[in-house]
């Protein structure tokens, strides 16, 4: 252990520069072993099983381990978690599951499930609007 006494302590500047780099590649790290039990946990399988553009039965058999996630899904699956880990400082379980649904001025009258039907992408434009204002709620709680 007294090898690692010889490294100085990072600056602030340093340790805000390495927090940001580890937060994006998290952000850009897709784990659907542990994000389809995160998001089934605020979602019901009917709901999520939409957005995901999924059948229920091909739903089931990816979030049991039965079936591997394939990688369009994966990455759905992943932006479906970092939009509902933005809203969980702004909503409980109930208010998440509703803002999906909700209409928005900023989302041109459309609701974020609007926006995220069919084969999207996340970085469509569609879903990338959604992740902003969901972002925004984080920014808007920090303050």
């Amino acid at each position: 252990m007294s090898s690692l006494n010889n490294v100085e302590a990072p600056s602030l500047n340093e340790l805000a520069a390495l927090l940001a780099t580890m937060i994006a590649a998290l952000e850009a790290s897709p784990a659907p072993k542990f994000e389809w039990i995160g998001v089934a946990r605020v979602l019901d399988a009917e709901g999520l099983a939409s957005l995901l553009n999924v059948s229920l039965s091909s739903l089931k058999r990816y979030q049991s381990g039965e079936r591997a996630t394939p990688d369009r899904i994966a990455a759905r699956l992943h932006y479906l978690a970092l939009v509902v880990g933005d809203l969980a400082g702004s909503y409980n379980e109930i208010g998440i599951r509703r803002w999906f649904h909700r209409k928005r001025t900023l989302l041109d009258g459309r609701s974020p499930a609007d926006l995220l039907r069919g084969r999207w992408d996340p970085e469509d434009a569609g879903p990338l609007r959604v992740r902003a204002l969901a972002r925004e709620l984080v920014s808007l709680s920090a303050t």
